[in-house]
């Protein structure tokens, strides 16, 4: 029998019923997350410091700040991203009234990671609470204190009715995948991320996957060591390395290596004390699988600073290796860990080549103060750097999965578009075409603070920019010779998304739908 099954009936019984639609509703539920969120700050901080060691500053910055932002995000703009969105017409639909309307897709589901369990599992939530969907919650079991506190507390601030949270394992998680949802929501490994895309495919439901990657971080001969240093190594420590886009591996030459290291071991020392292990503000591996994979990396190369290791407090030091191999299994897969292996190249050439001979990275960084080092980037990868800068430059790059472009409101909604002459559309009109949408906006460039700027845990918070999506282009396509019906097709203009921010992430979306819908015309 199907555990969840009465769960997900009462979830869809009251999606029916409509109540989610409306905007004090939506509110409401947003004011309650709020709420969670100002409360028990203390108990979250308290979970996040048992899971994985981390500061109250750092569950701060990283977790509950970005989740109360993107709850103010969404309550201060959720009217204007539900207006209607008037759109161009074409010859068919010039009698015709044409626009689009935002429409919940249902009910989604979210799938959390352990990472940085608060931020990555309420942000979704937040778009899909403010898009109108009914929503089951999935928090990761790996981070067993944050789970806790989300799967009690949590519920007693929202529409109960319209919200449920489950638990459990990887079995747990398959049995769910096996149901029909709207919408699935996925943050974690590409491996889980394949599972839960041959699951979705079953029903075809749309899928965000948000995964992970290895992101390179180049330096040039003319950096300041330190510089490069302070900010490289603040990020690759920060939650203990487990951070998706943080700089994974090092490439420079081996002169600038030599110069590297005592950097690198000065601002270790300057962050976190002469014995990183007693400090307060480094944190832990999550879990013992996960450290026993972690610790594994350490045999890799030689060891030039750190190296050491804790199984009982999940203890890894911060580590730089050198000398290492291109076969060996530190780069193979994400580390996700305090770990830094630097790879040594001859130049630009070099190590664009040495890139663009593996997967396409999730973030790229780029050290040099000569103006023409981001132009050599150009054409490598899926997006090159930004903007130029002397100190950093960072990339993005779109993987094989999903990244998040816009405040999440628009991400689990139907764009509908519904056209008719002098009158208004009525459920039930026939719909001409089921169509995926890549939204077309280019937002601003975002930076991470302590890589773009300052030598300190330093954050550049995100312009706040529209969420509503409008397409870049409206062409008919398979015109019908009856004026019934007419069958349209976004054209997009636009897949290039910037880095997303430490404090507010973004890149590309792909797979939200596009329901055409048309009204009998009537002169």
């Amino acid at each position: 029998m199907d555990p969840f099954s009465d769960t997900l009936r009462r979830l869809r019984e009251a999606f029916r019923s409509g109540r989610t639609r409306a905007a004090e509703f939506r509110a409401t539920q947003l004011k309650g997350l709020g709420r969670f969120l100002q409360e028990n700050k203390q108990l979250l901080q308290d979970a996040l410091a048992q899971d994985l060691h981390k500061s109250a500053f750092e569950s701060e910055i990283s977790e509950i700040g970005i989740s109360q932002g993107e709850v103010n995000l969404a309550l201060g703009n959720l009217r204007a991203w539900m207006k209607d969105e008037k759109v161009p017409k074409n010859l068919a639909t010039q009698l015709d009234s044409a626009f689009i309307r935002k429409e919940p897709f249902g009910l989604v589901l979210i799938i959390a990671p352990w990472n940085y369990p608060l931020n990555l599992t309420l942000v979704p939530l937040v778009g899909a609470l403010a898009a109108g969907n009914c929503v089951v919650l999935k928090p990761s079991e790996i981070s067993k204190n944050v789970e806790r506190v989300l799967a009690e507390v949590l519920p007693q601030y929202l529409d109960q009715s319209c919200f449920a949270v489950v638990l459990g394992g990887p079995e747990e998680t398959g049995q769910l995948l096996e149901n029909k949802f709207d919408y699935i929501f996925f943050t974690g490994s590409p491996r889980v991320g394949k599972i839960v895309m041959a699951a979705a495919a079953k029903h075809l439901t749309p899928v965000t996957l948000e995964l992970g990657g290895k992101n390179p971080c180049y330096v040039d001969d003319d950096c300041d060591p330190q510089t490069v240093a302070n900010r490289v190594v603040w990020f690759r420590c920060f939650n203990a390395g487990q951070t998706c886009v943080a700089p994974d591996y090092v490439l420079c030459s081996h002169e600038t290596q030599e110069r590297l290291l005592p950097a690198m071991q000065s601002a270790i020392t300057r962050f976190y004390g002469e014995d990183p292990k007693s400090s307060p503000d480094l944190g832990r591996i999550v879990g013992e699988k996960q450290f026993q994979r972690v610790q594994g990396l350490l045999g890799c190369g030689r060891v030039a600073i750190g190296g050491q290791s804790d199984e009982s407090q999940r203890y890894i030091a911060p580590t730089v290796l050198v000398d290492v191999q291109e076969t060996e299994l530190v780069m193979q897969e994400e580390i996700f860990g305090p770990i830094l292996p630097i790879v040594n190249v001859q130049g630009l050439a070099e190590a664009v080549d040495f890139i663009t001979q593996r997967e396409k990275p999730l973030a790229l960084y780029a050290f040099s103060n000569n103006s023409q080092v981001p132009v050599g980037w150009a054409g490598t990868t899926a997006s090159s750097p930004s903007t130029p800068s002397p100190t950093t430059v960072p990339a993005c790059c779109v993987l094989p999965g999903w990244r998040r472009s816009m405040p999440s409101a628009t991400r689990p909604t139907h764009h509908a578009t519904q056209g008719c002459c002098w009158q208004p559309w009525r459920p039930g009109a026939p719909a001409a075409a089921l169509c995926s949408e890549l939204p077309p906006h280019r937002h601003p460039g975002t930076r991470l603070g302590p890589l773009a700027g300052g030598d300190g845990p330093g954050v550049h918070k995100q312009a706040k920019t529209r969420a509503a999506s409008s397409p870049a282009a409206l062409q008919l396509s398979n015109p019908s010779p009856s004026p019934m019906l007419a069958t349209t097709s976004w054209q997009k203009a636009d897949r290039h998304r910037n880095l997303r921010h430490l404090l507010s992430w973004e890149g590309t979306v792909e797979g939200s739908r596009d329901v055409v819908q048309a009204a009998p015309w009537k002169p």
